[in-house]
């Protein structure tokens, strides 16, 4: 079993106009990609990041729902450790709705909402005790 990464490390990139870039940056973490106009910023964050974690995440999906998704060309790369799946969202008013979110945009927040209404356990939020279902007699 692989031991978790705490930063995604490139190594020979090449994709568009980065020059065989070596970079290592932090995961779980805020970071911000700053440059000059034409640096690279969107060649190494969605051209070579964002399209090598999608296409991993799309090849590891069964045969039957990959032919539903295109799958992505692999970067010009030597080499990328520490990918997760990724989502990437344009910058651009998608929905209509101010309070919408990465969870409402992407559709995941419904599954999130199923998944910790299942496996979730409410707690006080006063005492912190456990709430456990209870008859009507009991009530």
């Amino acid at each position: 079993m692989k031991s978790k990464t705490n930063k995604i490390v490139v190594k020979g990139a090449r994709q568009h106009n980065l020059k065989n870039l070596n970079i290592q940056i932090p995961r779980d973490q805020l970071v911000v990609i700053t440059g000059l106009s034409g640096s690279g910023k969107s060649s190494l964050a969605f051209d070579t990041i964002y399209a090598e974690g999608q296409r991993r995440y799309v090849e590891s999906l069964s045969s039957y729902a990959r032919q539903f998704l295109g799958l992505m060309e692999k970067p010009d790369i030597d080499s990328i450790e520490g990918l997760s799946p990724a989502i990437s969202i344009e910058q651009k008013a998608t929905a209509r709705n101010p309070r919408s979110t990465v969870g409402t945009v992407t559709e995941i927040h419904d599954y999130l909402r199923l998944l910790y209404a299942h496996i979730g356990k409410p707690h006080c939020w006063k005492c912190g005790n456990s709430i456990k279902q209870q008859t009507v007699n009991r009530l």
